[in-house]
């Protein structure tokens, strides 16, 4: 296994990080509510289940996202990640409706808390561990380019600003006594994880039908073809991907058709080289091409815009295209 794929696989620790998370805020939260009576913190203690089952699929996930490349799956295993972040956002979608058919009934039915105070102490505590996970996984998920590891931190971090509007709610059902508030909160909280289950949904689909590079990786690469650009060197055709924590790209390179083989690949290697330091691990295929062969225009649609310089060829000289 390569120092790559042992980084990959190392990454399962922070999965093992949530599950345990989520494991101690389940019994924090349900004691909150045993000894509560809150539909609130129910709904809260709900989500955590959610946390728990997305925390198993997402180690699993990262397990096979870390396997190379084999016969069966020549870019290897990196997709595996989208489909965790889908099981994430349907189980989110489920656990928000049973909270919103729960205070639904809860309003419909109002009863009083008991030992508010210790209840919300709990479900505190509960929250700050929650915290600080999330802090921990969004900040792996940026630095490895993981959607497991991202997807899991935002949704802990949604669970915590749940956790203190279900803290208020039972805050002033206790100050105010008004016992329909707690219910009316726990609404809310299913409303916004409903949302949360969508935003993730939407995310793995957009993985799965190889959606673009954010905007900002794609100029950031256009700026580096435009540096090779000259009168004898064009783009076009230039499309990227992504899949989990890898990158694609493919880009047609126009080049003098009398200019050697040697020259030409020379010419590549130093484009692959260049755009690896600003991607590291990207995995990009330039396609050479004869400047002046009306053939090399037929695909030259615009995916991300390069520069060229003036005078610089789009189509071949003394050419129309059609």
């Amino acid at each position: 296994m390569t120092t790559s794929e042992n980084a990959r696989a190392d990454l399962t620790r922070y999965a093992w990080l949530s599950i345990a998370a989520a494991i101690a805020t389940i019994a924090m939260k349900t004691l909150a509510y045993l000894v509560t009576d809150s539909v609130g913190l129910l709904s809260d203690a709900a989500e955590s289940v959610v946390n728990l089952v997305a925390a198993v699929v997402a180690l699993i996930a990262l397990r096979v996202a870390a396997r190379p490349a084999d016969d069966g799956h020549h870019f290897g295993h990196a997709k595996a990640e989208y489909f965790s972040a889908a099981v994430e956002g349907g189980m989110i979608v489920v656990a928000a409706c049973v909270i919103v058919f729960t205070a639904v009934d809860r309003m419909i039915h109002p009863q009083p808390l008991d030992n508010v105070g210790i209840g919300l102490a709990v479900s505190v505590l509960a929250s700050v561990i929650n915290g600080a996970v999330a802090v921990v996984l969004m900040r792996a998920g940026k630095e490895h380019r993981s959607l497991t590891l991202s997807a899991d931190g935002k949704h802990l971090l949604t669970d915590v600003w749940t956790s203190v509007g279900v803290v208020v709610g039972v805050l002033l059902v206790g100050i105010t006594g008004w016992e329909r508030l707690d219910p009316i909160v726990a609404l809310l909280v299913g409303i916004n994880i409903i949302v949360t289950g969508y935003q993730l949904l939407q995310q793995s689909v957009d993985g799965l039908m190889d959606v673009a590079w954010p905007e900002e990786d794609n100029t950031t690469f256009s700026q580096i073809l435009t540096t090779f650009a000259s009168a004898e060197v064009a783009f076009h055709a230039v499309r990227t991907r992504e899949a989990g924590h890898q990158k694609f790209a493919e880009v047609h390179v126009l080049v003098p058709g009398q200019w050697s083989v040697q020259r030409g690949h020379d010419l590549v290697e130093d484009i692959e080289a260049a755009a690896s330091q600003s991607f590291p691990g990207l995995q990009l295929m330039c396609h050479l091409e004869p400047l002046e062969d009306p053939r090399s225009y037929e695909d030259n649609r615009v995916y991300v815009s390069v520069d060229q310089p003036a005078g610089d060829a789009e189509q071949p000289p003394g050419e129309t295209l059609s």
